[in-house]
């Protein structure tokens, strides 16, 4: 746990060693929340997968499945089309599309399941086909899924620092939250998730921590 001390923050381990610092970085990241599908999880990172910039070029023109619904499943559904010709949104219950989305979809021969995912069948992570609670089989490639997330760490949200409607921890350009002397940085802030931004944040944020602590030291 941590919490605001006379000048600063005071940081409690889980063994009750306490430690003071003048300014606090969580670069703590995020938590997947696995749905219950059988096997889902086992090929999560591997061949169900979240992101067509991370992961799209690998899986390039192979049999590929969406596990998304509404806004979401149309806006990658997008650019999933440009890596595939052979794309199936698995809307996992009734489709949340409007007539013009539909009406898209059709025309880029999209088409939707709407029934609902019981299992992915997988050999060590790669999966080989999706069954539906009604019985039927599809096989796929591979499979994008949009999936909750939560933060990983609770210390932040304790603190004070506001989340935005997504659930990211709110920061400025310069990766301050809205609690003074407490940063934040990488994909506990950031809908874009990989090693690069990560990186990236993480190196404005100490310069931004380094830049804070010297004025104060020097004034």
């Amino acid at each position: 746990m941590a919490k605001k001390a006379k000048n600063g923050f005071e940081v409690i381990t889980d063994r009750e060693v306490r430690f003071t610092a003048k300014k606090l970085v969580f670069a703590t990241g995020i938590r997947d929340i696995m749905p219950s599908i059988k096997g889902f999880a086992e090929c999560w990172g591997i061949s169900v997968i979240h992101c067509p910039y991370c992961h799209g070029y690998e899986v390039r023109n192979m049999k590929t499945g969406l596990l998304a619904n509404g806004e979401r499943a149309y806006h990658l559904s997008s650019m999933i089309n440009n890596l595939t010709d052979d794309l199936t949104i698995l809307t996992n219950g009734k489709p949340d599309f409007s007539l013009d989305q539909i009406n898209t979809l059709d025309k880029h021969k999209i088409s939707i399941i709407e029934n609902e995912v019981v299992e992915i069948v997988h050999e060590k992570g790669y999966i080989k086909a999706v069954v539906f609670k009604d019985g039927s089989i599809r096989h796929f490639d591979a499979v994008y899924a949009v999936v909750p997330f939560e933060q990983h760490c609770e210390v932040p949200a304790v603190l004070g620092c506001e989340l935005t409607a997504l659930g990211h921890i709110k920061v400025d350009g310069f990766y301050k939250t809205t609690v003074e002397g407490v940063y934040a940085c990488g994909d506990n802030t950031a809908m874009m998730r990989s090693v690069a931004n990560a990186v990236s944040a993480g190196n404005m944020t100490g310069a931004m921590v380094n830049k804070e602590l010297t004025d104060e030291y020097f004034l």
